[in-house]
């Protein structure tokens, strides 16, 4: 399938591949995603440095990104869109949008930057499974 053809049914989750939480985290959404409504790369691939550059956006590893059609989010609203389309109860946490998005983004960029000292970080970018491994638009 093109992934012009998949656009319309399916968003793009940029993540940093090097961090045990961010992985952790993407392996959460694969769980609790049903319809493999979310593909998957790492920010520190090309064809995450290739969308970037499609959408004219610039972000760190601090961030997470999420593709949807023509839109695009980051940070705290990037993790609520995605848990928006969660199965389950998980759905009801896109509520804390109403929480204004400096404080959320703050809240967000403070663990981010404390992640590794968290929960540490891998040498290289994590190798999907083989049933999961089509939900990785590339891995580096």
């Amino acid at each position: 399938m093109k992934r012009s053809d998949r656009s319309h049914r399916s968003a793009t989750v940029l993540f940093d591949g090097v961090c045990n939480f961010c992985n952790g985290w993407v392996r959460f959404v694969i769980e609790r995603d049903p319809k493999q409504f979310f593909r998957f790369a790492s920010l520190q691939s090309e064809i995450a440095a290739s969308l970037l550059k499609e959408h004219q956006l610039t972000v760190s590893l601090d961030s997470i990104v999420l593709l949807k059609g023509n839109k695009y989010y980051t940070e705290s609203t990037a993790v609520l869109h995605i848990c928006k389309e969660l199965h389950g109860w998980w759905k009801w946490l896109y509520l804390l949008i109403v929480i204004p998005k400096p404080l959320r983004d703050w809240a967000y960029r403070w663990f981010a930057k404390n992640r590794y000292r968290f929960f540490g970080r891998q040498e290289s970018c994590m190798l999907p499974t083989p049933e999961i491994r089509e939900r990785f638009l590339e891995i580096t």
